[in-house]
């Protein structure tokens, strides 16, 4: 009896940090709505929960929205740093695409409950 009422309570709090990773990924999406401050809410999100995850498949998703987060304020700071030069536009449509990219695939993976990838 004991060892099933740890193992419910495992998954509860899986299930619970499961929310929570997927909140992540609304905070990105909403980025494109509320001028990046969702961004940085979401990574705050995952600095203060990062060893609750530590051991489990989602661990590689809050890695991901980590390495999504400091990607995006690179392409950012690239592309307002080579705006005058003509570049900065295109640097800017690249990172947006990017930050897409990566939103999808960590959703898409988050909801068939996997890990994201290595590769990716």
């Amino acid at each position: 009896m004991n060892n099933l009422s740890t193992r419910q309570k495992d998954s509860e709090k899986l299930e619970a940090l499961k929310k929570l990773t997927a909140i992540v990924y609304l905070c990105q999406v909403l980025t494109f709505a509320l001028a990046g401050l969702p961004l940085l809410v979401g990574v705050a999100i995952n600095f203060l929960n990062r060893n609750e995850v530590k051991g489990t498949w989602l661990e590689s998703h809050f890695n991901w929205q980590i390495k999504t987060v400091w990607v995006t304020l690179a392409g950012f700071a690239l592309s307002g740093l080579t705006f005058g030069m003509g570049v900065g536009f295109f640097i800017l449509i690249v990172t947006v695409l990017l930050l897409v990219y990566r939103i999808v695939i960590g959703w898409t993976t988050l909801t068939a409950d996997k890990p994201i990838s290595e590769i990716n």
